[in-house]
């Protein structure tokens, strides 16, 4: 199968390309830089030099594909409507040059972004469909395409796709720490959050495009869900600073932005997922993966 990436040079697209080039796959990566492109082609991947506002590169990957993981999205917390409009358009583009096709489309959604009444996170099978939020409306567009002959699918992440060379949710909360001198959690800390390796992450991809279901969700949580208190715990042994509760109203004056994320209780279900595409997460776990020590060096 030959298979377009988008964010093919990213955190997980850098996973996901060589799990697809493993299984016998060509891969071809969209490439915003010469150093993205240099990094693709190191990889074994072929590349297509273009951005996620260049829509006819978008068009033009996807029409020549066997199939597409869309993965890109711009990352700019201050300007989140604007990143999620192009993501929007590039999933309607990707999609439009897909359609009545068969061929599949996987995009990359999240555990936070599809939130049930209540707060939680949604049982497996409600997914991005029955959700609120910008990017579960995208997540809810790209599902949709499978009405129009595209064999969609979305993978909701948890909030920590770890690994070597995560600079997402855990190390900002390892930085927080270092810099107030303590490690902290929110209340009494029993707030759940799912976690993935970010390789395993790439192995649900891979599968996700060779054989999900069109108009299926999917839930890409290796566990279902580790108590913030423990993460703390761990990045305070670690840093040796002591480990303390923030009230829930001073979580943002402590942790910054990410303060309105990690009192949130965030779990779901991936049994389903499992099932359906014989997806067994094999690395190790959140907690594990600190303690390895990459992040703390």
């Amino acid at each position: 199968m030959r298979v377009f990436v988008t964010g093919a040079s990213g955190y997980i697209g850098s996973a996901v390309v060589p799990e697809l080039i493993g299984a016998g796959h060509e891969v071809v990566g969209l490439a915003r830089s010469d150093a993205s492109a240099e990094a693709l082609a190191a990889a074994g991947a072929q590349v297509r030099r273009g951005s996620l506002d260049d829509l006819e590169s978008l068009r033009a990957g996807a029409a020549e594909s066997d199939g597409v993981v869309h993965l890109a999205f711009i990352h700019d917390f201050s300007a989140f409507e604007k990143s999620v409009a192009a993501d929007r358009n590039a999933i309607e583009t990707i999609g439009a040059a897909l359609e009545g096709s068969g061929r599949p489309l996987v995009i990359a959604s999240g555990t936070l972004a599809i939130p049930a009444p209540g707060g939680t996170a949604p049982a497996e099978g409600d997914g991005p469909a029955s959700a609120a939020g910008p990017r579960a409306v995208n997540a809810r567009i790209a599902l949709g395409l499978a009405e129009r002959g595209v064999r969609a699918s979305a993978v909701g992440l948890p909030p920590t796709v770890h690994g070597e060379g995560d600079k997402a949710f855990v190390t900002r909360l390892i930085a927080t720490a270092r810099e107030k001198g303590v490690s902290g959690y929110i209340g009494d800390g029993s707030q759940r959050w799912g976690a993935v390796h970010r390789l395993d992450a790439a192995r649900l991809f891979r599968l996700a495009v060779e054989k999900a279901p069109a108009g299926t969700p999917l839930q890409g949580q290796a566990e279902e869900g580790v108590p913030t208190r423990e993460i703390a715990e761990v990045i305070g042994r670690r840093l040796d600073v002591p480990v303390v509760s923030v009230p829930a109203e001073d979580a943002v004056a402590h942790f910054g932005w990410i303060g309105n994320i990690f009192g949130l209780d965030v779990s779901a279900s991936n049994a389903a997922t499992r099932e359906l595409l014989g997806w067994e997460p094999s690395e190790p776990g959140l907690l594990d993966d600190l303690e390895q020590g990459h992040y703390f060096a």
